[in-house]
């Protein structure tokens, strides 16, 4: 597993040069921890593990983006190795589609389009439900659904550090989710609502944002003037 240092802050741990989570640091009178974000693939318990161990702190807390294959595969192995006082955080709206037998029903007043891609499901039970405008250590939680019900992005008001999940996509360039380059198509055939998605990421417009760490690919800096270059190239 390839490791990224971000910012002092935070690293990007990549699994096959595609699937990201990251390790975001965090102090206190009790000494330095991590928050994990995502878990990537199934099989990465290990890799994660030494990557916080040479990193110098362990992780006390892991915050899921969406319940997407790709960004939980290793969270049931993590949560087995890491103990039961170990924080597992998630939005409400992600509960359902998160229980071993997933649940795609949609709700009132979401667009009625099916839910698209891997939904494997967890035995994690997640002990903390995420809200808009909550601050989780020194991460501001910021609902981003589209291309999934219940997605959540997360800004690290230190330094701008924007935790996008799949909202955005940084393959090749900076792309809303649902209109990523024609060489990485996965985001867009797992996109749920593109309209949607492209709402969401008009909203992180209002947002300081430095650099995003999306769920795949490199690092993009430019901040606002790169987001709306990818508004730009969705022609919506």
């Amino acid at each position: 597993m390839k490791t990224t240092q971000i910012t002092p802050n935070s690293l990007q741990l990549t699994r096959f040069g595609l699937c990201n989570c990251y390790l975001v640091r965090e102090s206190s009178p009790e000494g330095d921890s991590f928050t994990l974000i995502d878990t990537t693939i199934g099989g990465s318990t290990d890799a994660i593990l030494a990557a916080a161990l040479t990193a110098g702190a362990p992780i006390r807390r892991i915050l899921l983006t969406h319940a997407h294959g790709d960004h939980v595969g290793s969270l049931d192995a993590l949560m087995k190795k890491l103990g039961p006082d170990t924080q597992l955080a998630a939005s409400a709206r992600s509960l359902p589609l998160l229980e071993r037998k997933p649940n795609k029903s949609l709700r009132p007043g979401e667009p009625q389009a099916k839910i698209k891609g891997s939904l494997p499901g967890t035995k994690s039970i997640p002990t903390h439900l995420l809200a808009e405008g909550e601050l989780f250590g020194s991460l501001r939680v910021i609902e981003t659904p589209g291309h999934i019900p219940g997605h959540l992005s997360f800004l690290d008001e230190r330094d701008g550090t924007l935790f996008t999940g799949d909202a955005l996509v940084c393959v090749g360039r900076l792309a809303v989710s649902g209109y990523a380059p024609w060489f990485f198509p996965l985001p867009n055939v797992a996109t749920w609502h593109k309209p949607t998605a492209v709402a969401s990421a008009r909203k992180l417009l209002t947002y300081d944002i430095a650099r995003f760490a999306a769920g795949h690919g490199a690092i993009r800096s430019g901040g606002i003037p790169a987001l709306q270059q990818a508004l730009q190239q969705t022609g919506a």
